[in-house]
């Protein structure tokens, strides 16, 4: 009896030791198959949850085989971040019921986040005239679905921002401008314009002698003054014109240096207005302006003397509070009220310049657009207090983006509307693009933006800083002085709307070059994707070499082609890692 109940206790610790190397087996098994579902279901960060345990189970009863249909698998969220997955088994015992005469119940989890980094992406996206029709519906589509998927709903313990770049001939860089660029002088205020002393007199008689003398009964004139004369009929020649008259009595005077006896008879009328300088010139009244000789000056909405108004000046004769408008005077209508005097040099309002095709006098208005960065800076990211980008004037057939720069924000729907919002004009500056991508996730451009827009520090643990660059052909476009280069190619404007001079940074190709390898030095990750370039060779090989990798390059044929390279980009921001 003894031996028979010895021989059972050490069968039963026999089949002990094999059911439990099976459940180590069995549970090494499930752990990889829990693993893997943790991970599908993690990934799943655009699907339902119920799209997402599809996803999971179907990879745990793959890895389960036979024994799918008898284990468990349960998904929870954990924290802000995580999904956990538990799996479960029964697992009948053998020889070892001969000790304990229950089934055993293996059990593992897993737990799978998104990758453990916070995400600060610039999107950088070409909004010329070349992306007009499909093109643009296209990139908006491309555009959303990538704020969609890396733009998650919850923010903590990493956050996923997103900022938009659309440019053109420019970046509209809106609200952001003055303190990007600098801000723009004020106008002065002009409050009186003449050049007479108000009153008329009235002519009775013009000889024609060598000089000519006018009668004007109680002209009240003097000696070496100058008058204007307009009206007379018959002696025509002498209407419109500025003269200095001299041997003044009473009633007459003579017109000096003025032969008028071949002049035709005077037969009535005729105006006198005396001059309030020698040139018969505008004396314009702004007290306080801050004007100096020389400098040229142009009007906006002068009433009454609408003459000045869309036209520049050179002045002279500067005191505290007036100025003497080169060029202008007689005939110019009596000034009523109001109107604005604006210098024309870079910074100002309106800028003056001559063009590229003839050497003519444009003057162009200026936009909260910005052109590139000068000097040493050039090519950094330097903050904008110390190193201001460029102003941008530009012409009404090539004008500044309608949507302005977005910095990084959580905020999907703003994104998208924003997006939505895209329209096609406009020439091709993607260096300049390119230089406020980088400035969007720049900690050193921070203070510019809202508290929660701002770049986080170069080397911040856990986070990653990417620019996301998009174009569909060459950058045609430089500046100099604000306004496009006369080295830009005719895809940038006609030689009518460029200024006279080379674009003083160099070619935008070059530019955007110098900009890629600085932004790579410090950590940043870019992406490019080139978009029906059609074999232009100096695009494609720049889409190339700006890229982190050449995975990180896509070059695409079509709309379906652009849109799934950003869904290959979002794919890629939103990686995964196991945790656990």
């Amino acid at each position: 009896m003894m031996w028979a109940l010895m021989g059972t206790v050490l069968l039963g610790l026999i089949g002990l030791t094999v059911d439990f190397t099976r459940a180590q087996a069995l549970r090494a098994q499930m752990q990889n198959a829990v693993d893997g579902a943790a991970l599908a279901a993690a990934r799943g960060d655009t699907l339902t949850d119920e799209q997402r345990h599809a996803a999971a189970r179907a990879f745990f009863d793959a890895e389960m085989g036979d024994y799918a249909a008898e284990a468990t698998l349960t998904l929870t969220d954990v924290g802000d971040n995580d999904v956990q997955a538990r799996g479960s088994m029964p697992m009948p015992l053998g020889l070892a019921q001969i000790v304990r005469n229950e089934d055993w119940t293996l059990s593992v989890s897993s737990e799978a986040e998104r990758s453990g980094n916070n995400i600060e992406v610039a999107m950088v996206l070409d909004v010329t005239g070349s992306m007009s029709g499909s093109r643009i519906t296209s990139l908006r589509t491309a555009a959303t679905n990538l704020v969609n998927t890396v733009v998650r709903d919850e923010q903590t313990p990493y956050y996923s921002k997103v900022a938009l770049v659309p440019y053109s001939m420019g970046v509209n860089a809106g609200a952001y401008a003055d303190e990007a660029r600098g801000a723009i002088a004020a106008a002065e205020s002009v409050t009186n314009a003449a050049w007479h002393d108000g009153i008329s007199r009235s002519i009775s008689g013009i000889t024609r002698a060598n000089p000519g003398v006018v009668t004007s009964n109680n002209h009240g004139f003097a000696n070496g003054q100058t008058i204007y004369i307009s009206g007379v009929n018959g002696m025509t020649q002498v209407n419109n014109r500025v003269f200095t008259i001299s041997s003044v009595n009473t009633n007459t005077f003579r017109l000096t240096g003025v032969n008028s006896s071949g002049y035709n008879a005077y037969t009535s009328g005729g105006t006198i207005r005396r001059c309030l300088n020698a040139t018969c010139s505008v004396v314009v009244t702004s007290n306080g302006h801050d004007f100096a000789a020389a400098d040229r000056v142009y009007f906006t909405s002068v009433g009454g003397m609408t003459q000045l108004n869309n036209n520049v000046f050179t002045i002279s004769a500067v005191t505290s509070n007036t100025f003497t408008l080169q060029g202008s005077g007689g005939g110019y209508s009596a000034y009523t009220s109001g109107g604005n005097a604006f210098c024309v040099v870079n910074g100002c309002e309106y800028f003056a310049f001559n063009n590229a095709a003839s050497n003519a006098l444009r003057v162009f208005r200026v936009s909260t657009c910005v052109s590139e960065r000068l000097g040493p800076q050039a090519s950094s990211d330097a903050a904008p207090g110390g190193a201001r980008v460029g102003y941008n004037y530009p012409s009404s057939a090539n004008v500044c983006p309608t949507t302005g720069v977005t910095p990084l924000t959580t905020d999907r729907n703003l994104l998208n509307t924003r997006i939505s919002a895209f329209q096609a004009a406009g020439s091709t500056a993607g260096h300049i693009g390119l230089a406020w991508g980088w400035y969007m996730i720049s900690p050193n451009w921070a203070s510019l933006f809202p508290a929660a827009s701002r770049g986080v520090a170069y080397n911040t643990p856990e986070t990653l800083k990417i620019v996301v660059l998009m174009t569909d052909g060459a950058f045609n476009t430089g500046y100099c002085n604000g306004v496009i280069s006369r080295d830009s190619n005719n895809g940038a404007g006609a030689a009518s709307e460029r200024i006279n001079c080379d674009a003083t940074n160099g070619a935008p190709f070059a530019q955007a070059a110098e900009l890629c390898d600085e932004m790579k030095d410090e950590g940043v990750i870019i992406y490019t994707v080139g978009f029906e370039l059609n074999g232009d060779n100096a695009a494609e090989d720049f889409m190339e070499e700006c890229a982190t990798s050449s995975d990180h390059a896509y070059l695409t044929g079509g709309g379906a082609e652009l849109i799934a390279a950003f869904d290959a980009i979002a794919a890629s921001i939103s990686q995964l890692r196991i945790t656990r």
